[in-house]
């Protein structure tokens, strides 16, 4: 799952989404226990739940293990996978909301964002359910549940952390006599090391950049400069992004790309993305989350991975967000839900067995500090490099209200990525950009 990818893809669908929600409200929660009742003279049998999410059919053959170490334990609760590619999946969950018919509404699934669905009320506040079972939320890392909560209610439960380490190839820095990467790199460490790595041909075609970073991820820099981009994401009154600290931020990253250091984001996603240039050597350095991890082992790369480098006054500022576990506010079984959602959620359920997929970082502390992610055989060898960025996740990479999708997909990223193609610097765009914002925020009525 990569949490800068949903964007983009949730602004083309905002509009369907408020037009299929206006169509059909779905229907109240069931006041009693949605558990299957015997015919006349015969027993119960098992509960069907259908569960949803997008994916490769790499990912649903591990979303099949996982229900099917799932039914194991528990052979009263049968479970049936609906998956649709990325690109259908969220219109096909919007029409059967829409439709109104329990019996096709998923009763559990995978979203994002999630404050913008439990706005439109088709989630099941979990509140009540966390409370009666005593789960554990102290086990998730700091500011994660904040992106599956609405007006102070938990309405899903994150699967993994979608934070970035750097990866680095260890072959490329040995040819350039580089030392590797380690926690006291700052922003200079990194601009000195990136002269190195990156070759130009007296052409002036760049043979090899130092790094390929997306785009989308640019507020990881504003961050860790100590800089926002609203002053509450919340609930947030005003653009921030031009102020002082943010400003340094974006030049920063602009920076590297008009040196020829980091790939700029067209040429980037015209190569096939971060993993395809890291893979054939173009790159030496990707700023990615975990999702990368078992393809590298795959193809036996030379790899290893160190916390990000920060400004020499700067803090770590990794992104507390991750796609979450819903439960439907239509479903018919809710009590069974729970019980598939919380067993999802434990280490000794889903969580374990996602992370020794190799396919997450886990959004439980006990998970990832389990033999199931750090005693793995496979690279990285520096696994607590996830761990150190965990430990600093923080509010402020999004925000956690529901028009902040349409915000970010309209407004902020299409001009920044003026700045990213070279078309303009930071302090030309940004306070323009701030205006258009704060307009946005007052026509949506905030602060409320």
């Amino acid at each position: 799952m990569k949490t800068t990818r949903f964007l983009p893809v949730l602004a083309a669908i905002l509009a369907l989404g408020l037009i299929l929600s206006a169509c059909a409200v779905p229907p109240p929660p069931p006041t009693e226990g949605g558990a299957a009742q015997p015919a006349e003279g015969g027993e119960a049998g098992p509960v069907t739940l259908t569960w949803a999410m997008w994916g490769s059919p790499a990912e649903v053959e591990t979303h099949q293990s996982v229900a099917d170490a799932f039914m194991e334990s528990h052979p009263d609760i049968q479970i049936e996978i609906m998956s649709e590619p990325w690109s259908d999946y969220f219109t096909k969950i919007q029409t059967l909301w829409a439709s109104g018919d329990t019996s096709v509404i998923p009763d559990v699934l995978f979203l994002w964002p999630t404050p913008r669905y439990a706005a439109e009320g088709v989630l099941e506040n979990l509140d009540p359910y966390i409370e009666a079972a005593g789960y554990d939320l102290s086990d998730y890392w700091p500011a994660l549940l904040e992106s599956a909560m609405y007006e102070g209610s938990v309405y899903g439960f994150p699967r993994d952390i979608g934070l970035e380490v750097l990866y680095y190839n260890k072959d490329i820095f040995d040819e350039v006599g580089v030392a590797y990467p380690d926690e006291t790199w700052t922003w200079d460490d990194l601009l000195a090391a990136a002269e190195k790595l990156t070759v130009v041909e007296p052409s002036g075609r760049v043979a090899r950049y130092a790094l390929g970073m997306e785009g989308g991820k640019w507020a990881l820099w504003v961050m860790q400069n100590r800089g926002s981009i609203l002053d509450d994401m919340r609930n947030p009154s005003k653009c921030t992004l031009d102020q002082p600290e943010a400003i340094e931020a974006l030049q920063f990253f602009a920076g590297m790309m008009d040196k020829n250091y980091a790939m700029r984001s067209a040429n980037l996603n015209q190569a096939g993305g971060d993993a395809a240039v890291f893979s054939n050597g173009q790159v030496a350095m990707i700023i990615q989350n975990a999702s990368r991890v078992s393809q590298f082992n795959e193809q036996g790369l030379n790899y290893d991975v160190a916390v990000v480098p920060i400004p020499a006054d700067g803090q770590r500022a990794a992104s507390a967000g991750g796609a979450a576990w819903v439960m439907s506010s239509g479903s018919d079984n809710k009590d069974e839900a729970w019980t598939f959602l919380s067993w999802l959620q434990s280490t000794d359920g889903g969580q374990r067995i996602y992370t020794e997929s190799g396919e997450i970082f886990p959004a439980l502390q006990s998970t990832a500090r389990s033999d199931a992610f750090l005693k793995a055989d496979a690279p990285p060898a520096n696994r607590m490099a996830f761990l150190i960025e965990g430990e600093n996740a923080k509010v402020g990479r999004f925000g956690y209200f529901p028009e902040w999708g349409e915000l970010n997909g309209s407004i902020i990223n299409p001009t920044l990525e003026q700045i990213w193609a070279g078309e303009a610097s930071p302090e030309e765009v940004v306070p323009g950009l701030c205006e258009q914002v704060n307009a946005f925020l007052a026509d949506n009525g905030y602060p409320k």
